[in-house]
């Protein structure tokens, strides 16, 4: 009898077959999907590849309307110094300038006698009224140096009231001039030809300053021979370190009353008919020493102590942040515990959402108090520029900017070291170096880029604060004393964010000084661009080295 036959197996189970057919339906349905022509796919890379398309266009937007505000600037500060120049105010200007070398020889002067007042009461004990007495050949010699410079002076003085006349005149003849042509343009040609526009008369005008040139010769003679006799006179100081001084200011002095004859050459062949060239009114804005609004003799547009004030602040804020950030990226990721790791991550990051007005308010109320009166601590008077009295200055703001700075170059130095292939490590404990050994020779080296990438942005981030600057680093529009050596972090300075968040809302719109902050804005801008363009570039060659 034969065996009964056994049916065959089932090859697959009864619910596989919705899993096998559900692909087929979803291809199905996506390759009918249809969105202004383009499939899902399609609509998948234009909505993801629209982000690059945004910023290029958003980019472009921005320079676009940075060069419209501010392209006109050129054009108004050339017309800006030619009036200067017309009306006579370059002319003074160069007298003007003798009498402040005076006054900057006057001020070294006068703290070369506090230093030796300040000898004579407290290394020799003296009361007040015998370190005066002491002092009273030394006060002869430098009232009669004060004074060498009255004659000029008084000369500068009358001849500044000429020239603001001069420039007054033509100012209300162009705002008589723009009225009229407001007039016209509204139809109303009765009233505009009731107003009178004279035309200014420079040759006339210009006249009694021209006039004053046998006066100036006069004066500058007459200075220089009280100079010279004062410095005769001068007495000597008991202190060698107070006498080497006093030497290098006779020195400066007899320097000073050698540039007269070069003074006198340029009054004799100034003309005011002679044009300003648009070079040099992109020059003085470029390479500026002075920023002057609003004044009654001339306004100046030098963007060169912003631009090293906000230099100045950003590497003091990287001289801080680098250390810190570097230093912790490198321990969390490399010997920290994960437990460790909870704790420091979240505190580092968290710094990046405390908002910068309320560092800036922590910098005024607390940490610019705190490093004033550090400063002036006996046992710290070795650290270069101790003690200072300016709390509101570079070191503050830098050390405020470092905190804004630190968690950006953690995080992106933090993921440098992450991308460090882990076959580089194994095989430096393999060979037996340290922990130690493979971190300084192996892991940071293979990461420098990225690292580097991270203190350049670091870098665009402290560029580009404002509120913290604004606050905290003095708002002083001077360029800092670098003879000073590392004192100059505490001095104070302007920055460009400061300046253009200072003054934008009190400028007219379309003014000189409305164009000159976009112009600003601008180098700002191109600063800024330069900064993150590098880090990029070293980016993508750090991806392509690892690759």
């Amino acid at each position: 009898m034969a065996p009964p036959s056994i049916p065959p197996p089932t090859t697959a189970p009864a619910e596989a077959a919705p899993t096998s057919a559900a692909p087929a339906g979803f291809l199905a349905n996506k390759s009918r999907f249809r969105l202004f022509g383009l499939t899902l796919d399609g609509c998948i890379k234009v909505f993801f590849g629209g982000n690059a398309v945004v910023a290029v266009v958003v980019l472009s937007l921005i320079t676009i309307f940075l060069f419209k505000e501010g392209g006109g600037f050129t054009g108004q500060n050339r017309a800006n110094l030619e009036i200067y120049r017309r009306a006579g105010l370059e002319f003074v200007d160069f007298m003007r300038t003798q009498v402040a070398g005076h006054t900057a020889l006057t001020r070294e002067l006068s703290e070369l006698r506090l230093r030796q007042f300040n000898r004579l009461t407290q290394e020799q004990k003296l009361p007040p009224a015998e370190a005066n007495a002491a002092l009273a050949t030394f006060d002869k010699f430098s009232d009669q140096f004060d004074d060498a410079v009255v004659p000029l002076r008084r000369l500068v003085s009358d001849l500044t009231e000429t020239a603001t006349a001069i420039k007054d005149k033509f100012a209300i003849n162009e705002n008589l001039s723009i009225a009229r042509q407001q007039l016209l343009a509204e139809g109303k040609a009765a009233e505009a030809e009731k107003i009178a526009v004279k035309p200014v008369d420079f040759e006339a005008e210009l006249k009694p300053l021209l006039a004053a040139l046998p006066d100036y010769q006069k004066a500058a003679a007459d200075e220089a021979a009280k100079i010279a006799a004062a410095l005769a006179a001068a007495p000597a100081l008991p202190s060698p370190e107070l006498q080497a001084r006093l030497e290098k200011l006779k020195s400066s002095a007899r320097a000073y009353v050698n540039g007269f004859p070069e003074v006198e050459k340029t009054l004799r062949s100034w003309d005011h008919r002679q044009p300003v060239p648009a070079a040099r009114a992109f020059a003085a804005f470029v390479f500026g020493r002075e920023w002057i609004t609003q004044s009654f003799w001339q306004d100046w547009y030098g963007i060169l102590p912003l631009l090293v004030g906000s230099l100045l602040v950003s590497l003091a804020a990287l001289c801080l942040a680098v250390p810190l950030g570097i230093g912790a990226a490198i321990y969390v990721n490399q010997l920290a515990s994960p437990r460790e790791q909870r704790l420091i991550k979240p505190g580092i990051e968290f710094i990046a959402a405390i908002p910068s007005v309320v560092l800036g308010f922590f910098g005024i109320a607390v940490l610019g108090e705190t490093l004033r009166w550090l400063s002036q601590q006996s046992w710290l008077s070795w650290v270069p520029g101790f003690p200072y009295s300016e709390r509101l200055n570079v070191l503050t703001a830098g050390c405020l900017l470092a905190l804004i700075a630190v968690p950006t170059i953690f995080t992106l130095a933090e993921d440098a070291l992450n991308n460090v292939p882990r076959a580089f490590k194994e095989a430096s404990f393999a060979l037996g170096a340290s922990r130690l050994q493979t971190i300084l020779k192996i892991i940071v080296p293979a990461s420098l880029s990225g690292i580097i990438s991270a203190v350049l942005l670091g870098l665009g981030r402290v560029v580009g604060e404002t509120m913290v600057v604004l606050l905290c680093a003095g708002n002083r529009i001077a360029l800092p004393d670098f003879t000073a050596g590392l004192s100059v972090l505490t001095q104070p300075v302007h920055t460009m964010t400061g300046i253009i968040a200072q003054e934008m809302g009190e400028v007219p719109h379309a003014s000189i000084h409305y164009r000159a902050l976009f112009m600003v804005g601008l180098v700002l801008f191109f600063l800024s661009l330069l900064i993150n363009w590098l880090a990029q570039k070293i980016v993508r060659r750090y991806r392509i080295a690892i690759g």
